[in-house]
């Protein structure tokens, strides 16, 4: 089971497989010479030989031979680490540069399980593969033709016989791999998809508690579980049936061989026949241990399949140009449908981010405000129509430049596990302690950090140590730090106290000073102060201006405005 696309993901690294497979063939000229002496030195004893000389050259064979398998072993094994370090390192590089090119959107269409599991255990299996899997089947391939070739001088008859045998395993092992490829299909598959089960209820065991749905979770998890046990049981069954024909197939082979040796009479004396019958075995020896290590390289060319398929995925498509400082960014006719979508999420719509304004995405869920977002960030692109920075279509800017002159702060902008200060750093790692202080005075956070332990304090995963508005004022103190020229403030105000709500409107309000600020926002009163409002309905651009101006038009923003201050004053009368 030979892979051009996996053999090709390792093309540096080939040059270790072939030293690999030569030291198997020198090891088994020196399993050849050991049993030649041995041999040699049997038949020099049974003629009643006496004289120590007369063993000088089967005892200097045996030790050559020893000497040279200890010697091929140990390099083996060495020149297999080697390959084994370099293809784990090449694949994971591989892998993670393959992320970061595919950008933002590689965290919407992979899950976080997959990717762990593809990026450890993957590998893990794909590098067995390589350092197993395919040293020996070209050894294989290659020690049955060199024993051949010296037994033909021997006994043709035995030679022939045993060469004709040899097929036979590779036959048996096609025949197993047929089924063998469907069920690791879907072994893989299951445990793939039981990881991302598991990391699901792992995170969500909260609102599974809050909705008593624990049990029922429970039971899916178990079912989950036992039909994986299942796979897992079918994959043992079908290594031991495989195994077993594969040995039925050695030991016949290697019996038919030394019973053509014994009755044909092949063989010119003892030393000869004797020789036969003891490396008759090495015919099939290399071809059994391939025939165990292709259970290994089945699940690890399950999981090379899916290495594959991420590394083969199309790149969001970026050039070489910088972007100007004080462009705006133009929508002209963006069109955007996800997959399986009715309608378009985003459908015609023209619309203008300037420098030096707020400009805001206001509208009912599913209008396309968030889609927008997108499409800025570079997450997806547009379908028809042109997204420009100052004149520039977006995917002609280098992918470094691009993004070095955005940030986004979002409601679920993610916090790493780390100090404060080495949060900060992975912004702008050269932002200084005074820097971060100053952004941290700035939401209001100056006071708290000192207070617990300075920028080393420790905040954990996504920061489950500190309150949902204490986390969104960090994560905008954090984009505060690098000047950039865009800021997208995507719902980075929902569900948080009115104080935090304050500090980061007073913010957005500062940075319009020096940047192009695009604030998407359910809150049709942040919206208020805005430049311009765009009125997203149904995908497109139902209007747009100040908010004064479509009050006054009495139109879609009138009436969603409207309904939002009459829902929070019935709310403040009731209270």
């Amino acid at each position: 089971m030979i892979d051009k696309d996996l053999i090709a993901l390792i093309k540096g690294d080939m040059k270790y497989i072939i030293i690999t497979v030569l030291l198997s063939l020198l090891g088994l000229f020196a399993n050849v010479a050991i049993t030649a002496g041995v041999c040699l030195a049997l038949s020099k004893a049974y003629t009643g030989l006496r004289e120590f000389s007369a063993y000088a050259l089967p005892v200097a064979a045996v030790a050559v031979g020893i000497a040279l398998r200890f010697g091929t072993s140990v390099l083996s094994g060495r020149f297999r680490l080697v390959l084994g370090a370099a293809v784990k390192k090449s694949l994971r590089e591989n892998l993670y540069g393959k992320i970061v090119r595919l950008g933002v959107r590689s965290a919407d269409e992979t899950r976080t399980a997959g990717l762990t599991q593809l990026s450890v255990e993957g590998i893990e299996q794909l590098d067995l593969y390589y350092t197993s899997y395919l040293p020996q089947f070209f050894y294989s391939m290659l020690a049955p033709i060199v024993l051949f070739v010296i037994f033909i001088f021997i006994d043709w008859r035995t030679a022939l016989v045993l060469l004709v045998c040899v097929p036979l395993i590779p036959m048996s092992i096609v025949m197993v791999s047929k089924f063998a490829k469907k069920i690791f299909a879907k072994y893989w598959g299951k445990y793939t998809s039981m990881g991302d089960a598991f990391l699901d209820s792992v995170q969500g065991l909260k609102e599974l508690k809050i909705f008593g749905a624990d049990e029922a979770r429970n039971q899916k998890m178990n079912k989950s579980a036992e039909e994986f046990r299942r796979i897992t049981m079918k994959v043992l069954v079908m290594q031991l049936f495989s195994v077993t024909i594969m040995d039925l197939v050695a030991f016949g082979g290697a019996g038919a061989g030394i019973a053509v040796t014994l009755t044909a009479g092949g063989a010119d004396g003892p030393f000869y026949a004797l020789f036969l019958i003891l490396t008759a075995a090495e015919f099939f020896l290399p071809l059994r241990a391939l025939g165990s290590a292709f259970h290994v390289a089945m699940n690890g060319a399950s999981a090379g399949k899916k290495i594959l398929a991420l590394l083969k995925k199309d790149e969001p498509k970026w050039g070489i140009a910088a972007p100007q400082k004080g462009a705006e960014i133009a929508f002209s006719g963006v069109t955007y449908t996800y997959d399986g979508a009715e309608r378009a999420s985003l459908k015609g719509a023209d619309m203008t981010f300037t420098h030096g304004c707020i400009t805001a995405l206001v509208g009912e869920s599913g209008s396309g405000k968030s889609t927008a977002a997108k499409l800025i960030l570079g997450a997806i692109r547009p379908q028809s129509g042109d997204i420009t920075l100052g004149g520039i279509r977006t995917e002609e800017f280098s992918r470094e430049a691009y993004y070095s002159a955005l940030a986004s702060v979002a409601a679920d902008t993610y916090i790493f596990g780390d100090t404060v200060r080495n949060n900060f750093l992975l912004a702008d790692k050269d932002a200084d302690d005074g820097q971060i202080w100053n952004a941290l005075k700035r939401v209001n956070l100056e006071a708290f950090v000192r207070d617990n332990g300075g920028l080393d304090k420790p905040i954990t995963e996504d920061a489950n140590n500190i309150s949902g508005g204490q986390k969104q004022r960090l994560a905008l103190a954090i984009n505060l730090v690098p000047k950039k020229s865009i800021y997208i403030f995507d719902e980075a105000t929902s569900n948080i106290d009115t104080e935090s709500e304050a500090i980061i409107m007073k913010n957005v309000a500062e940075l319009k000073k020096s940047a192009a600020v695009v604030l998407i926002t359910h809150r049709l009163e942040n919206a208020a102060g805005a430049d311009g409002i765009y009125v997203l309905k149904d995908g497109a651009v139902a209007e747009s201006g100040k908010h004064t101006e479509l009050m006054s038009k009495n139109g879609e923003y009138a009436r969603l405005y409207g309904a939002q201050k009459a829902l929070e004053e019935g709310g403040i009368n009731h209270a």
